[in-house]
């Protein structure tokens, strides 16, 4: 067949091919909502049209300071509009961008910032005492550039080659952003593992293009509930260290969304922020979820209108319904830093918002499901030979996925890297079970999995239930060993104001009547309960179960 035939003739070599990059979806708001707003804190205001002469004189100043393609930037700051020009102006010059997690240890900044092999470092003054320890045994940087509030750096012993805000003054606000392969790595960021040191993961700039498209296309088309549409005003909640913000920066950029960034996470700064600017999207851990609400302001703020994506960590239906009582509009996503991360979102069918007023029980269990798929996931529940286990027949396996944006690989790291993707699907460590109507549930973590009486016992399954009771606050269950039956669950509970530590019989017999009604094993209630005033966490507000087994292992 000849080209003429087949639909082709010589004027298609000079069809431009449009790759998959980065600079497009800023390019979208643009084009959309040049004059919407970008806010900081309550410092700065600028638009989209400001953003973009900003994205562009950072990318001149990179290239002034010898950065380009193939080099990495590590950026240390809170959420600002700082770091979302970060977003694009490094991947856009086809640098990587390192979103250095800001709560690890020093030790573990340091290994991060040397194992990407950062050439820059962008750090807020806040960072510089944490810089000053390790500087000494950095091996690669070779610029640092100051982030301030005011324009002002303070005294360092270290040598800065920049202010940020100063530089970017300085700066040609004309830059041509290259048409760069899609597959050019964008970002590297290191997970928050609880053994050795942190993994890396990085994703390209096609990874990213995709997984903002496949996440407006599932949010945006929801009929009602948990639906982000071009008149929402989006805050992040969730670092933007952490798996770029969930991804959602990107998506609010693409859509021309107005985006909050609040700095520091502070609850009177978060609740300030949701009313004066109308915030009605966020996402974040259900631990900074209990916090907003917890705290003395909240009362008073009106948060009929807020969405918000709860992650990183089971939605227990207490915490999920007190946000349900507030009006919040909550909900579950599902995903992991190996995915990008948006893997399933837990949004109600079309049937089930008319569904909600009469059986509410069933509403919010849907709610605190994982949620069906974003287009282009596929996910599997397989036994420990890889064999798929069918939908809807309450089997319980690993949760197994494959994505466009799922990372390739750990960085330097082959062995981690054949033990996530054996058998050809990237192994999730979750264990879930599908149900005939769809919804993916998240049972437990394969190694917070109680093993004790001849029975597997979910550790979410026993916090769910314990956070119903009227005088938790927070709950986290684990194993501990046990002489007779391997092991056995621990309540480590935050009682709620005005309630003791003297009430775990109370507690013991509220479990007993999910066992009586058959809903429970006999096994699962805790042989012991911790009372506590706070729960140990990780970097990104999970609850680390790791340094719990350790604080309460029982000889």
């Amino acid at each position: 067949m000849d080209n003429e035939a087949s639909g082709y003739n010589d004027t298609a070599s000079m069809a431009y091919e449009y790759p998959l990059l980065l600079k497009f979806l800023l390019s979208s708001a643009l084009a959309r909502a040049p004059d919407q707003e970008i806010v900081y804190r309550d410092t700065v205001r600028m638009t989209y049209r400001t953003m973009a002469d900003r994205v562009a004189r950072l990318a001149s100043s990179l290239a002034g300071l010898g950065i380009g393609k193939g080099d990495t930037v590590g950026v240390l700051d809170w959420d600002s509009h700082r770091y979302l020009e970060s977003y694009f102006a490094i991947p856009g010059i086809g640098a990587a961008l390192h979103m250095v997690n800001i709560r690890l240890s020093p030790e573990q900044i340091l290994y991060t910032i040397n194992h990407a092999k950062d050439d820059a470092l962008f750090a807020h003054i806040d960072f510089l005492p944490v810089l000053e320890e390790i500087w000494d045994r950095i091996e690669y940087v070779k610029t640092l550039v100051l982030l301030t509030d005011d324009g002002v750096a303070p005294t360092t012993k270290l040598r800065c080659d920049a202010e940020y805000e100063q530089m970017l003054a300085n700066a040609s606000p004309s830059y041509d952003f290259p048409d760069l392969e899609e597959s050019t790595r964008a970002t590297i960021f290191y997970t928050t593992g609880t053994t050795g040191n942190p993994k890396g993961v990085f994703f390209s700039h096609r990874q990213l293009v995709l997984h903002s498209l496949s996440a407006a296309t599932m949010l945006g088309t929801s009929p009602e509930q948990g639906r982000l549409h071009r008149g929402d005003v989006y805050m992040p909640i969730t670092p933007m260290f952490h798996v770029h913000a969930w991804g959602v920066p990107f998506v609010a950029t693409m859509l021309g969304l107005k985006q909050i960034y609040p700095g520091r996470y502070a609850p009177d700064m978060l609740l300030s922020l949701i009313e004066k600017e109308g915030v009605t999207f966020s996402h974040c851990v259900p631990t900074l979820l209990h916090m907003i609400l917890t705290h003395p302001g909240a009362d008073k703020a009106d948060l009929s209108k807020w969405k918000v994506i709860v992650g990183g960590s089971p939605l227990s239906a207490g915490l999920a319904r007190t946000a349900l009582d507030r009006g919040i509009d909550v909900f579950v996503g599902y995903g992991m830093s190996e995915t990008a991360p948006i893997l399933t979102v837990a949004q109600l069918p079309a049937n089930g918002l008319d569904a909600a007023a009469d059986d509410d029980e069933h509403t919010l269990t849907l709610r605190t499901r994982a949620g069906i798929p974003v287009p282009l996931v596929e996910i599997r529940i397989v036994d420990a030979d890889m064999n798929p286990l069918p939908a809807g027949h309450n089997r319980a396996g690993e949760i197994v996925v494959r994505s466009p944006w799922c990372t390739q690989a750990y960085v330097g790291n082959a062995e981690a890297s054949a033990a996530l993707w054996r058998g050809g699907y990237l192994h999730t460590g979750d264990i879930g079970q599908i149900h005939a109507d769809g919804y993916l549930q998240i049972t437990d973590r394969t190694k917070d999995v109680i093993k004790t009486g001849g029975e597997w016992i979910s550790s979410l399954e026993i916090e769910d239930l314990i956070s119903q009771h009227a005088g938790v606050s927070e709950v986290a269950v684990i194993s501990i060993a046990d002489e007779r039956w391997g092991e056995r669950p621990m309540a480590i509970v935050v009682p709620r104001s005005g309630h003791g530590t003297d009430w775990a019989a109370d507690l013991k017999a509220h479990l007993q009547i999910f066992v009586d009604q058959g809903a429970l094993s006999q096994w699962a209630i805790p042989q012991s309960i911790k009372f506590v005033e706070a729960i140990d966490k990780t970097s990104v507000g999970k609850f680390d179960k790791k340094r719990l087994r350790e604080r309460f292992k029982i000889a």
